[in-house]
């Protein structure tokens, strides 16, 4: 930890549709594999509309509370470093930060909860939505844009749609 104002986490965090998800897991849980995969791997969710992923931070976060807002940036001894398991620390391009809308936890996916309520993850004194994934799966980087799009639903909307697949 630094400040009140500022927090470093051990996480990754990847700019999706210029939307920033922090991911978090144990050591290990693939963080850095799920963000090569969102960022190789542009795709539509549930929305249509494709959405690419960039590298913000992997491996360390530094989040810093501006106003009502958390935003996320790589600490400067990493940034533009990403872990590729079986290949090393590569330089990529990255963004210098992003604004959080989503927090990704790490979970296999028996621990997980099939039909969830809206969850949410505190960070310096502010929620965010809160997403479980099991990095394992195929289908783990269409979920992450699809929670994002469904995040920017409104609630009656969320509900009609909830309604429909239900």
């Amino acid at each position: 930890m630094m400040t009140e104002s500022h927090l470093l986490l051990h996480g990754t965090c990847v700019s999706v549709g210029g939307a920033g998800v922090l991911i978090l897991g144990a050591p290990g849980a693939g963080k850095s594999g799920l963000a090569l995969r969102l960022i190789d791997e542009p795709g539509y969710g549930i929305s249509g509309l494709l959405l690419r992923g960039e590298l913000v931070a992997d491996d360390q976060v530094v989040v810093t509370r501006v106003a009502d807002r958390l935003m996320a940036t790589a600490p400067a001894s990493l940034r533009g470093k990403l872990e590729i398991r079986g290949l090393g620390i590569v330089s990529l391009a990255t963004l210098p930060s992003v604004a959080l809308a989503l927090v990704v936890k790490l979970q296999d996916h028996s621990a997980i909860e099939r039909l969830p309520d809206g969850r949410s993850f505190d960070i310096l004194g502010l929620a965010l939505p809160l997403v479980e994934i099991d990095a394992s799966m195929a289908s783990s980087p269409a979920r992450i844009r699809a929670a994002l799009n469904w995040l920017k639903l409104p609630p009656a909307a969320r509900e009609t749609v909830a309604l429909r697949h239900g």
